[in-house]
């Protein structure tokens, strides 16, 4: 398989792929047949594996990761027959956007009870918000926990809650998606912006970044290990020696603080 033995470090580490797959490609947009789509479809299935992975975390929405690889076969089928070369778009962003939003999709689709969910995440976000407005500082778990009467465990269940209801996508926000820059998403999507809509774009990245540098150093590095160094849930478990599930606990957290933070702001 032509893709075989890359690291799985994200889109970027595809693009030594083109030249060998290059002969493969000139076939399939000559002649569009099955054969070349299916041997185009499993070189990149490490594309897919590495955007499943980073969704990953304990079962969301009672979809296993082989369940979001195999939503995500389907997103990256659609782009293999949308793929125009000529807009000048690498494949691996076009269809990163594309694989993702497939497993996104599937997860809003099955989410579990989801009144449940986010009327826990609503008031975690609510206590979090009054206890750091009132010390001036990050309130811990265990501070949450005793303002909610929670036990810890639930409160640090609740983030992992934040972040699997995926309600804030800090790479949408900040134009860091999947390796996507914003340049090549307004390739992708010929629509004209609404002024009004990118002037309101532009002033809540703004205060976003303002947030993240609020935040402390265990929220930012796990940020800017998921977002920016683009390692998966488990990379950064084994690289903080801590679980998975921890992992997708300590990012919900970060992504609630931020939020905290912007609505304090007012925005």
């Amino acid at each position: 398989m032509a893709a075989e033995g890359i690291k799985e470090k994200g889109p970027a580490a595809l693009a030594g792929t083109n030249a060998s797959l290059a002969p493969l490609w000139e076939r399939y947009l000559r002649q569009r047949d099955a054969a070349s789509r299916q041997e185009l479809a499993l070189a990149y299935l490490p594309l897919v594996k590495y955007l499943a992975g980073r969704l990953g975390g304990r079962p969301q929405a009672g979809l296993s990761l082989e369940d979001l690889e195999a939503y995500g076969v389907v997103g990256l089928l659609e782009a293999l027959d949308r793929y125009d070369p000529g807009r000048r778009v690498k494949f691996e962003t076009f269809a990163a956007k594309r694989i993702r939003g497939a497993m996104l999709d599937a997860l809003r689709r099955n989410r579990w009870a989801p009144r449940t969910v986010m009327d826990r995440v609503q008031r975690l976000l609510a206590a979090t918000a009054s206890l750091e407005q009132s010390k001036g500082g990050q309130a811990s778990d265990e501070e949450v926990a005793a303002y909610l009467g929670w036990p810890v465990e639930e409160v640090r269940e609740a983030w992992q809650d934040v972040h699997g209801a995926s309600f804030f996508s800090l790479e949408d926000l900040l134009g860091t998606g999947e390796g996507e820059a914003p340049e090549n998403r307004r390739l992708a999507d010929p629509a004209s912006p609404d002024p009004a809509r990118v002037y309101e774009e532009k002033e809540l990245k703004h205060l976003l970044r303002l947030a993240l540098a609020e935040l402390g150093e265990e929220d930012r590095l796990i940020l800017a290990l998921y977002y920016y160094e683009g390692l998966t849930l488990k990379e950064i478990g084994k690289l903080l020696g801590v679980s998975e599930s921890r992992v997708c606990q300590l990012r919900g957290r970060a992504l609630g603080r931020l939020r905290v933070k912007i609505k304090q702001w007012g925005y």
